[in-house]
């Protein structure tokens, strides 16, 4: 799988905690691997660890991103935000602050194009707009 398409896979299964309790996430990684229409028999195990590590790692600083997001997003919180635009600056913002392999431009690039995929209109400017916060050092006032 390409790099685009694993990022894809891991941005699907992290939307699923906006609809299930964390003790049940564990299942529906399962469950989200055994898809044949995401995963045929030929899939790699080397792509589905990566999935999998991968979203585990965010979802362990989920709570530690969205408290980021939320002093970045000027206007918006969290909460308020769509859940599809979310899950993709959960990703990102993992992907600039605390993954070394991934540069920031290539996160937030990688991030609108998700947007430009499962957002509505609007979506990638939003998720560009708040990502671009990560991206700038802040200028003291």
């Amino acid at each position: 799988m390409s790099r685009r398409e694993i990022r894809e896979h891991i941005f699907k299964l992290l939307f699923r905690v906006e609809f299930y309790k964390t003790e049940e996430m564990e299942e529906q990684k399962e469950l989200f691997l055994e898809d044949t229409e995401d995963f045929p028999e030929e899939a790699p195990e080397k792509d589905k660890l990566e999935i999998t590590e991968k979203y585990d790692a965010i979802a362990a600083k989920l709570s530690e991103i969205d408290e980021m997001i939320d002093g970045k997003a000027t206007g918006w919180s969290t909460k308020r935000m769509g859940k599809v635009d979310l899950t993709i600056i959960r990703l990102a913002v993992y992907e600039i602050c605390f993954d070394e392999q991934v540069p920031t431009g290539v996160a937030i690039n990688e991030a609108v194009e998700l947007a430009k995929n499962y957002g509505q209109d609007g979506s990638a400017s939003f998720v560009n707009g708040v990502l671009a916060k990560f991206a700038k050092p802040e200028i003291p006032r």
